[in-house]
């Protein structure tokens, strides 16, 4: 038999608070970036794969034809 005692903790809160992802010109102007919090960067996170090239459809034809004549010998 397992027991657990839970209870609030100093950094309870009722309200899910969102970080801030971008620093805006109003939020310089006005200094409101100093009372937000920030998401924290990951610099050692890898980034999106960049979406690669496609074969020009006239390339696609002849590479078939190619390959009907290597078949026929």
């Amino acid at each position: 038999l397992k027991s657990y005692w839970i209870r609030k903790g100093s950094a309870f809160s009722t309200a899910v608070a969102r970080p801030e992802t971008e620093l805006t010109p109003e939020m310089i102007a006005t200094g409101s970036w100093r009372q937000r919090p920030f998401k924290p960067y990951n610099f050692s996170a890898l980034g999106l794969p960049p979406a690669c090239g496609h074969l020009h459809p006239l390339l696609k034809v002849r590479s078939q034809l190619r390959q009907i004549f290597l078949e026929m010998g």
